[in-house]
């Protein structure tokens, strides 16, 4: 089943990761791609390895002018767009409160909400222009839902996005432009290696250790890959979820349906160990 054929998707932070497994999932079903990303290489090397259905697009999310412009990239080379997923995203300060400067939360908030403002407000702009309907997809977090998962300023961003889908959705009432965000949990991509500082030579032994260690204490039994998270992003890009709009989809293994998870001790601990050889 192609679950996405004649649609065009724009997914930021595409060019690893979460992004990436998108990307290739959404190719996968027939749609058209623009990867938008500030990573050159891996970016231009990700739309190559797609062939003529995938377009890199240098694109700084915390412009609001790149993502009005990836957009209009999108509609000039493909005619249309039918999905934003606005993916894009990283700790930035990982203070706690106490340590939490204006500074830091002003990054944090740039890459983290403002960011995923835009891409609502130009994706929503020219579904309204086409007078089609669209899916808006946002990948916020687990940390959006309890409190531990990440430093203060990630977690009341994400939190925030929460509002940004719900609001986006009813302010696009009756026009078929849907607005939905995917909660994901521990998921073994770069973001946990750069948490913890840890180098892309050593990403592969690193992932593997944490793995190994959380699988067995989700309650599916592993932990979580990219591909876990485009199929969610699949799903809620395809007309399978055409009457869904203005929810909040973790997928997380089952971390948030239980009262405590030790996921996040565990990959600390792991951490600590890895960086001291113990």
């Amino acid at each position: 089943m192609s679950l996405l054929h004649g649609k065009v998707a724009v997914i930021t932070g595409a060019a690893s990761g979460m992004g990436l497994a998108s990307a290739e999932a959404f190719v996968e079903h027939g749609a058209k791609v623009v990867l938008a990303d500030i990573q050159d290489e891996r970016g231009a090397a990700a739309a190559a390895h797609l062939g003529d259905s995938a377009l890199f697009v240098r694109t700084d999310v915390t412009s609001a002018a790149q993502v009005e412009s990836v957009v209009s990239v999108a509609v000039d080379t493909f005619g249309r767009l039918d999905v934003m997923f606005s993916n894009a995203g990283a700790a930035v300060d990982l203070s706690p409160i106490d340590d939490l400067t204006p500074a830091g939360l002003d990054r944090t908030l740039a890459l983290n909400l403002q960011a995923h403002v835009a891409a609502h407000k130009y994706a929503a702009r020219q579904f309204r222009a086409q007078g089609s309907p669209g899916s808006i997809i946002t990948t916020a977090s687990v940390a959006a839902l309890q409190a531990g998962w990440n430093g203060a300023a990630y977690s009341m961003a994400k939190a925030a996005w929460l509002a940004l889908v719900r609001q986006t959705a009813m302010e696009n009432q009756g026009t078929g432009i849907r607005s939905n965000a995917i909660l994901p949990g521990a998921v073994l991509t770069s973001i946990i290696t750069d948490m913890f500082g840890v180098g892309r030579d050593r990403e592969d032994e690193f992932l593997t250790g944490i793995g190994d260690r959380i699988g067995g204490e989700t309650l599916i039994g592993r932990a979580g890959q990219a591909r876990d998270i485009a199929n969610a992003a699949l799903f809620l890009a395809s007309d399978l979820s055409a009457w869904i709009t203005g929810v909040a989809l973790p997928v997380d293994g089952g971390a948030t349906a239980v009262t405590k998870d030790a996921t996040v001790s565990l990959i600390t601990e792991f951490a600590t160990e890895f960086h001291t050889g113990s």
